[in-house]
């Protein structure tokens, strides 16, 4: 027997075993297994898992839609706040004291209520893009949205003429009142709130 014979006791190295998570090798402690829920490596929760069910998709969808709309108009009212103002309080007349007349002097007004749509335009998108989350919140932040947007509905149909335009967006008010009440968006949202 000689010192490379394979065959001689203590020359024959230790078999390799694969690497696994649970065991890090020969000489090494073995590591403890993910804990379940924590997504792997990183520790955080998991990826919201599944797909989206369709009431909540076209929930999302609808409050984009509905957001976009909103901040439309307000950016028409900040940007022709002047004309506007003067379409809703009138020109100047001879009695005026002043250089302004009424519509330049109500003007910051209706660059107020513009920017005030545009907030509200930005909630309802913002909520609408953390559906993912599934946050019970989100769901929460979705119901307020839909009756900020009934009370919209209430100035708009103090301002506008067609009637058609208003009753379109209070059956879109509506369906943002009632549609994260439904119980698809109840399950996405873990099943809690209003």
């Amino acid at each position: 027997m000689s010192k490379d014979d394979p065959d001689t006791p203590g020359n024959n190295p230790p078999p390799q075993r694969p690497w696994t998570r649970g065991n890090p090798g020969p000489g090494g402690p073995p590591r403890p297994p993910h804990p379940p829920g924590t997504g792997g490596f990183g520790g955080g929760p998991p990826p919201a898992g599944g797909q989206m069910p369709a009431p909540v998709s076209s929930l999302r969808v609808l409050m984009m839609v509905v957001g976009g709309l909103q901040a439309i108009l307000g950016l028409a009212l900040v940007t022709n706040s002047v004309s506007i103002a003067t379409s809703l309080w009138g020109e100047a007349d001879a009695s005026t004291p002043c250089c302004r007349t009424p519509g330049e002097a109500h003007a910051g007004t209706v660059v107020f209520v513009g920017i005030l749509i545009l907030a509200i335009a930005a909630w309802g998108i913002l909520t609408a893009l953390k559906f993912p989350t599934r946050h019970p919140n989100v769901r929460n932040s979705a119901i307020a949205y839909g009756w900020m947007t009934l009370a919209f509905t209430v100035f708009l149909w103090a301002f506008m003429t067609v009637l058609i335009l208003v009753l379109i967006w209070l059956a879109m008010a509506i369906l943002l009142i009632v549609r994260p009440n439904q119980p698809e968006c109840r399950g996405w949202f873990g099943g809690s709130g209003l």
